[in-house]
């Protein structure tokens, strides 16, 4: 068992709320709850969650890898996804981009030399209007991300992570 007993009993409240023969419905909300513990998923904590699923690792891998919110390598404490779908594009998405890619120092699928941020791309995350848009650990989303609210975003969160 790789993950923490309170991950398991997460886990098996998901679990509960499908039919007994079918437990690997609860495969994403698994997932999430692995990668919250462990801050990433790699191949043996996948292996670990089809064992407890009763499902074939390549099953959970599949979806792992399907999902953008699932990370299949290491990354960052902090995860900042920017929309660049068209209508983000369009309404300030790709000059906030720019910004935060200046104010970090990497690009996308990269990692800060210290290990605070990873800067990700992402598809469409329902809020056109409020653009440009980013997601914060897969859990926050932030809107209207003008340079001022990037920089306001970036010393919070490097203040609240340990170093």
């Amino acid at each position: 068992m790789l993950l923490s007993e309170q991950a398991y009993k997460k886990i098996d409240r998901e679990v509960a709320k499908f039919p007994a023969d079918q437990k690997q419905s609860a495969v994403m909300a698994a997932l999430a709850i692995a990668q919250d513990e462990k801050g990433w998923l790699p191949p043996e904590v996948m292996q670990d969650v089809a064992d407890y699923l009763g499902m074939p690792a390549i099953a959970v891998q599949e979806v792992a890898t399907f999902y953008a919110m699932y990370n299949t390598t290491p990354i960052g404490r902090n995860k900042i996804t920017i929309c660049t779908n068209l209508p983000c594009a369009l309404s300030g998405g790709e000059k906030a981009a720019h910004y935060l890619k200046q104010k970090l120092g990497i690009d996308y699928r990269e990692t800060t030399a210290d290990g605070q941020f990873t800067l990700m791309e992402g598809e469409c995350m329902g809020a056109c209007g409020d653009a440009p848009v980013l997601l914060v650990n897969n859990k926050r989303m932030c809107s209207w991300m003008s340079d001022d609210k990037i920089d306001a975003l970036v010393e919070e969160l490097s203040e609240a992570t340990p170093k």
